[in-house]
């Protein structure tokens, strides 16, 4: 394990180095730990037994928070996104009034004029989720490299051993393009229900 760091043919003697014992238990194997530390200590007084139980709590209780961060953060994202389409949209209605009473006067339904809005806003929020989308694929682009660049280095098994595989395949690029998708859905059906409740105030 040091040598890596401190090279080979070390004379482990001289250099206070605990000695470590890695044991593997099987699949469905549930040992008596108390006993096995009892026992450990009874043969060796200067032992002890670590079963790594504390640290996978821990990692399980940091994924579970990381998971629930996110979820959060994506209900946020899309409540913003829900409210600054509903103020950008009576922002351009309110800009355009006079040619919406226009279109009204020569016949034009609600549905006619909501179409046009949600077509407008439906392409912003494309160019939007393309924006960040395309953001997120780098970024996740770039990790990948500097994770397989890195790979067989000591540098690079540290990382592999604290946060794992740093790649995400091609199902999560699929994710990330369903997401753009559904970004620009909420912004079109945000914007339509705006332009439903603000017609029906104007008749």
């Amino acid at each position: 394990m040091v040598e890596p760091w401190l090279g080979s043919g070390l004379a482990l003697e001289d250099l206070p180095i605990p000695r470590l014992i890695v044991i593997k238990l099987a699949a469905g194997a549930r040992p008596d730990f108390t006993a096995l530390r009892q026992a450990l200590a009874a043969q060796v007084a200067t032992a002890s037994l670590d079963d790594h139980r504390r640290w996978i709590d821990r990692m399980r209780t940091m994924a579970g928070t990381a998971v629930g961060g996110g979820i959060a953060i994506l209900a946020l994202v899309l409540a913003a996104t829900v409210l600054s389409v509903t103020f950008a949209t009576r922002g351009t209605m309110a800009a355009n009034r006079p040619i919406i009473e226009v279109l009204h006067y020569v016949g034009a339904t609600d549905a006619f004029i909501a179409d046009q809005f949600q077509r407008h806003f439906l392409a912003l929020g494309f160019k939007g989720g393309a924006i960040g989308g395309g953001a997120a694929i780098l970024l996740f682009a770039v990790v990948e490299a500097a994770n397989s660049w890195l790979a067989g280095t000591a540098g690079g098994d540290e990382i592999a051993a604290l946060f794992g595989n740093l790649t995400i395949g091609v199902s999560g690029y699929m994710a990330i393009l369903l997401q753009v998708v559904f970004m620009a859905l909420v912004t079109a059906f945000a914007s339509r229900q705006t332009v439903n409740r603000t017609l029906k105030a104007i008749d």
